[in-house]
């Protein structure tokens, strides 16, 4: 070990000051660029989420060319962020209410999050906008994304009763049927489920028609 050392004491020491020089270049970012960024993304994204939240689509988009300039330009500006990454999910849906389906898919596509609740209700906005745009198997796949993310009793039997339906009209109806058996199994205890057989019967109907 000595030899060792001995013949690469340079690179060693050469790849101890690299990894220190990183450490250093992250710090410094995250201290003085990357923390007081995401501090002014979050102060500054507020209206925005007010006219959102009292369905002001218009003006939570294209601000109110007084004291917000809207989460479009905002978006741009804190991209990176995490407030940044909320403006996406916030654009979205003001999209899909507004009946512009394109622009909705784009900025939906583009959130990701942890949350186990906002992040499946926007794949299932997402799958919804798909719909609105033809694009049914992917509408499909997203919804059962969303339920399986969210596995709970408020998002999965919307979700999964959302897809079995489109399963259904796209003739896959012993698909369909494994949606609304899902919901059934595990979901029982959502409203959802209370009138579940009726679907279940219709795909087992048509699948033996």
């Amino acid at each position: 070990s000595e030899v060792f050392l001995s013949k690469n004491k340079k690179s060693l020491i050469g790849g101890f000051i690299g990894i220190l020089v990183i450490i250093a270049a992250f710090l410094i970012y995250k201290n003085a660029y990357a923390t007081p960024k995401e501090e002014k993304a979050q102060t500054a994204i507020f209206l925005g989420e007010e006219y959102f939240n009292n369905g002001q689509y218009e003006l939570a988009l294209n601000g109110d060319s007084i004291t917000f300039d809207g989460l479009i330009d905002f978006e741009k500006q804190y991209g990176g962020t995490k407030a940044g990454n909320l403006a996406n999910y916030y654009i979205g849906i003001s999209f899909q209410k507004l009946g512009q389906y394109e622009n909705a898919i784009k900025y939906l596509e583009k959130f990701s999050a942890k949350d186990l609740m906002v992040y499946p209700a926007s794949l299932m906005a997402l799958g919804n906008c798909y719909v609105e745009v033809n694009q049914v198997d992917k509408a499909i796949e997203t919804l059962k994304k969303s339920a399986s993310l969210a596995n709970n009793s408020t998002i999965s039997p919307i979700a999964l009763r959302q897809a079995g339906i489109l399963l259904e009209s796209n003739g896959k109806y012993k698909e369909a049927i494994e949606q609304y058996t899902i919901i059934k199994n595990n979901y029982f205890d959502s409203p959802i489920s209370f009138d579940i057989d009726k679907y279940i019967e219709r795909a087992t109907t048509q699948l033996n028609w």
